[in-house]
């Protein structure tokens, strides 16, 4: 019976709280060409996959994932596809810190700059002689400030919409304090704000949803200049600071002049961890940058039996 079995090989990581869990070898056979076209291939044929890695009884809600492929791009040190509990995402900062941080514990790279492959574009990465990854993520933008929305019971909210990699709703205005003791809270608004987007057909470019909901407020920390909030797509809340959010938040804050290039900017997450951010300017197009630390935790098999009902995960 043994035999029949399927064995996953994965390192899991955490990035300043949020966990990462790279899958090394036994994943789906996806093919050749861009990662976005291999992602494609990923969603419609072996989501089961997906669910398998990162939901019960295996992993949890706030779990990524990360799938390890081989780049088209032979100048990439390697390339990734990320994805969660409902799906897949363009690019993920933590768990790109988290991918470089599990490559330096296989002995796959030493410090210095890589490029790493995404569905989205090429990222830039930067592996410290401290272990601390800079990822140079793909070029950010705000697509539109101060958008007000209809979230019922909680009332109008402005907010601004952003890309940083994934798609974001950026809200400073609001009476909830950011704190853990918080959470339930502060998960129901941001859940409502993202179905009101929906709702109101408040998108994206190109009308794709806007999945990220980030809040803002004072930081607890005299080392950082903010503190977040972020709600994820399935709804579950990032532990970090969220690369592609403060990637976001880094493009919203240049185009109000409150931020110029090479200036350090600190985000501090809901449970007390920190991001460096800093922007680039080229072609008038912003491009972040995002310093942190990850720390591998774990490595093992994942095994995949025919006779587990919830071999491929409890999909909601």
């Amino acid at each position: 019976m043994a035999g029949s079995q399927r064995r996953v090989r994965v390192i899991d990581s955490h990035t300043g709280g949020e966990p990462t869990r790279v899958v090394i070898s036994g994943g789906p056979e996806l093919g050749t060409g861009p990662l976005a076209e291999r992602l494609e291939r990923f969603r419609s044929q072996h989501d089961s996959f997906r669910s398998a890695v990162v939901n019960e009884p295996r992993g949890s809600d706030v779990m990524v994932g990360a799938l390890l492929c081989e780049p088209s791009d032979p100048s990439c040190a390697a390339g990734a596809i990320f994805f969660n509990n409902v799906g897949y995402l363009g690019m993920c900062g933590h768990g790109t810190i988290g991918l470089v941080a599990t490559l330096s514990y296989t002995r796959s790279i030493e410090p210095g700059m890589l490029r790493i492959e995404t569905p989205v574009g090429i990222v830039g990465a930067i592996l410290h002689e401290s272990g601390e990854v800079t990822v140079n993520n793909v070029a950010s933008y705000r697509l539109a400030a101060n958008v007000e929305v209809d979230v019922g019971a909680y009332g109008k909210i402005r907010g601004d919409v952003a890309w940083g990699g994934n798609w974001f709703f950026l809200v400073r205005d609001h009476s909830i304090d950011l704190e853990l003791a918080k959470i339930e809270e502060l998960t129901n608004f941001t859940w409502a704000i993202r179905q009101a987007l929906h709702r109101q057909a408040v998108t994206g470019a190109g009308n794709q949803e806007i999945d990220h909901i980030e809040l803002f407020g004072p930081s607890s920390s005299s080392t950082a200049e903010s503190k977040n909030f972020v709600l994820c797509p399935g709804k579950a809340y990032d532990r970090s600071p969220c690369g592609t959010g403060t990637s976001a938040k880094l493009a919203c804050l240049y185009a109000d002049g409150k931020i110029r290039e090479g200036q350090i900017w600190r985000q501090e997450s809901i449970v007390g961890s920190i991001f460096e951010g800093s922007i680039a300017v080229r072609d008038g197009k912003v491009y972040p940058s995002i310093k942190g630390s990850a720390f591998v935790n774990g490595e093992g098999e994942l095994v995949f039996d025919p006779r587990d009902p919830f071999c491929m995960g409890i999909r909601s």
